[in-house]
């Protein structure tokens, strides 16, 4: 199989239609995961606080990392931005426990990062990533 040169797109048909961006970009057997906030299937910010939307926001991301074939243990680097970072530690031990229900006792590079607000002002969370996935896993969207 050869590698994928040129950016693909990568939109599972399970999250919501993007406009004007992309929940994924594979570049070779890099994946580089958009920016998820806890949207719903209705575009909606999932009801509750940190640590649900924490729940909805990764769940995002490890639905787009399996339209491309990946898995958890191929996420190399995730940046979480916060509007409220003590209300983040304060939960990071419920926030830690969906993370390995989710993904397992994997952790890549990650970083959090303040920030004053996100695209939804109801957003308290939005999470970036990279991945990448084997060779022999990789699934290359078909471009329409």
């Amino acid at each position: 199989m050869s590698i994928l040169m040129s950016p693909v797109a990568v939109n599972p048909a399970s999250l919501p239609a993007p406009s004007g961006y992309s929940h994924g970009t594979l570049a070779g057997t890099t994946l580089h995961l958009g920016g998820q906030t806890a949207t719903d299937a209705e575009m909606k910010i999932v009801p509750g606080g940190i640590v649900e939307q924490f729940r909805q926001s990764f769940s995002n991301v490890l639905t787009t990392l399996r339209e491309a074939g990946g898995v958890p243990e191929d996420l190399v680097s995730i940046t979480i931005y916060l509007t409220d970072i003590p209300d983040y530690q304060a939960h990071g031990r419920e926030i830690g426990k969906v993370w390995r229900e989710l993904a397992g006792p994997v952790y890549p590079a990650m970083a959090g990062i303040g920030c004053t607000a996100l695209w939804q002002p109801e957003a308290v969370i939005e999470i970036v990533g990279v991945a990448v996935i084997p060779e022999d896993r990789l699934v290359t969207p078909i471009q329409k």
